[in-house]
């Protein structure tokens, strides 16, 4: 079967100069990705290279940084030695980068290339800045690259045309004075951006006249669009307007628990920082285990209780050592404590009999517990495999409605090492924005592994208890999620933050976040 056009990679010996965007590694290419994926030799400036994007080649691929050498010897070198040779650029090779100098280098040498262009920052940081560069009375766009000086600013002083300038990070002052000497009204708007597609954007929105003080201190790199589309942005403003953007927010949870959480936080913009608080191991003594395995394909229970993905997770290991799936449920009732415990068993294949309809506990769960009937229940045990550390109280209600429980550790909690001191520091220091606690575990085996939140930090629990250990510790509640999950949990600190924003904007203050609350924090425009 031939390979489609967009998935087909570069044979040995070829060099794919490619484009991976402005900053946001989401913005790479199909193809881009198919090229890192069968890459042997990855040439790129690691500085400027977003580790998701690198995230996509096999373990085994060489990675060469630029700083190493002439990147276009090192491309030659491992093309001529038979590798799958990637060079990757920022932004689109062709517009501002090196395509016309690698290129002819490589041509010169007699070696084979291939150009996948990428989104350019040209195109790419504008719409993210919510700029549209044409509507119906602006239908030309130019593009200047100011980076080497020298421009001759009478070519662009037409109003009608928007102007895109590359490279005058380091000369707005010039440049804004050039295109008003040039003709251009010193009240025509104009639009800085730094950083831009990445959670560090900053668009500061002025005229010729003020660009210059009104952008002072912005980081590189940034880029100037110059012209009356610039009025759009109060209306298309979407990237910066989200209620997190930027936020950097401290997730607490083991790395597989984190995921659906931290892909929630990114799409309200913030910054997800996986710190996994505890390790989930082995039981010490699997038996118990295997006889409860062996029970379940026996008949030995009428029902089996999931109070973590954890437990499905240790079922679904034994049953693969067992060579079992989903079909040894048959016949089986099963509950689950809560919508993250039933969404891992659909995963499995397993259809959870029971849920709670409020608080989703082990004593929500005890609440729509049916007692046991002899007449409809032909056995009235129940297994429960549950963490080393579980309490008692679901196995107590459950006893009193006449069921008897099994309670058979799945798995051990250990508290997880110390995170990096980076990490540890910015706990302490403030430079989180917030920090989401899903357990009263969590509080504690943070404060014990990493130490206390900052004061500035805002603190986000997930339901009363874990509100009253956070308190316990001395901690401030912020915000608690209207129900116990943790996609209420991210929605509740996102409108947290979407009305911290609007008071801000209210009170004619800087938007600033949590953590440019502490003293020394970089104030942003």
């Amino acid at each position: 079967m031939d390979v489609p056009a967009s998935r087909r990679t570069a044979d040995p010996g070829t060099v794919a100069i490619v484009g991976m965007g402005p900053g946001d590694p989401g913005l790479l290419t199909l193809r881009a990705a198919a090229e890192l994926e069968n890459a042997d030799t990855v040439i790129v400036s690691r500085a400027h290279c977003p580790a998701e994007v690198l995230a996509h080649c096999r373990p085994d691929v060489e990675i060469v940084d630029t700083a190493a050498g002439d990147p276009v010897k090192l491309a030659a070198r491992a093309a001529k030695a038979g590798r799958r040779v990637v060079r990757l650029f920022q932004g689109d090779p062709g517009l501002g980068c090196g395509l016309a100098a690698e290129g002819g280098a490589l041509a010169k040498a007699g070696v084979p290339f291939e150009v996948v262009p990428g989104v350019s920052a040209v195109t790419g940081v504008p719409g993210y800045a919510g700029i549209p560069l044409t509507d119906p009375d602006h239908r030309e766009v130019r593009v200047v690259d100011a980076s080497h000086g020298g421009v001759d600013w009478t070519t662009y002083a037409d109003p009608a045309a928007t102007l895109v300038i590359l490279g005058a990070e380091t000369a707005v002052a010039e440049t804004c004075k050039g295109l008003v000497a040039a003709g251009r009204s010193d009240r025509t708007p104009a639009a800085m951006t730094s950083l831009g597609t990445t959670t560090e954007q900053e668009t500061v929105v002025s005229t010729l006249h003020k660009l210059a003080s009104d952008a002072k201190g912005m980081e590189a790199p940034a880029l100037i669009i110059v012209g009356d589309v610039v009025k759009h942005r109060d209306k298309l403003s979407w990237f910066e307007t989200k209620p997190l953007f930027g936020w950097r927010v401290l997730v607490p949870r083991t790395k597989e628990q984190a995921a659906s959480l931290s892909d929630q936080l990114r799409g309200y913009g913030a910054v997800p920082d996986e710190v996994p608080t505890i390790s989930v191991e082995p039981p010490r003594t699997p038996q118990q285990m295997d006889r409860a395995v062996k029970g379940l394909v026996t008949g030995r229970y009428e029902w089996v209780v999931f109070t973590s993905t954890n437990a499905v997770k240790a079922i679904r290991e034994k049953f693969t050592d067992y060579g079992l799936d989903a079909r040894a449920f048959a016949g089986l009732k099963v509950a689950a404590v809560g919508e993250q415990t039933a969404a891992a068993l659909v995963e499995f294949g397993v259809v959870p009999d029971l849920t709670p309809d409020g608080q989703q506990s082990g004593e929500g769960l005890a609440e729509v517990w049916p007692p046991y009937d002899e007449d409809l229940d032909p056995i009235n045990r129940v297994l429960l495999p549950r963490a080393d550390i579980a309490t008692d109280t679901l196995i107590a209600r459950l006893t009193d409605l006449g069921w008897e429980c099994e309670d058979v550790t799945a798995y051990r909690t250990v508290r997880a090492a110390p995170p990096p001191a980076p990490i540890r520091e910015a706990i302490k220091g403030g430079g989180f924005d917030a920090v989401l606690f899903t357990s009263s575990s969590t509080v504690k085996n943070l404060i014990g592994i990493a130490g206390k939140p900052h004061n500035v930090t805002v603190i986000a629990v997930i339901g009363p208890q874990t509100a009253k250990t956070a308190e316990e510790y001395g901690l401030r509640v912020d915000v608690m999620a209207p129900r116990p999950s943790v996609s209420a949990l991210a929605e509740a600190v996102a409108e947290y933050g979407a009305k911290r924003r609007a008071t801000q904007i209210e009170n004619g203050d800087p938007l600033r976040k949590p953590s440019q609350m502490r003293r020394g924090a970089r104030r942003r425009k």
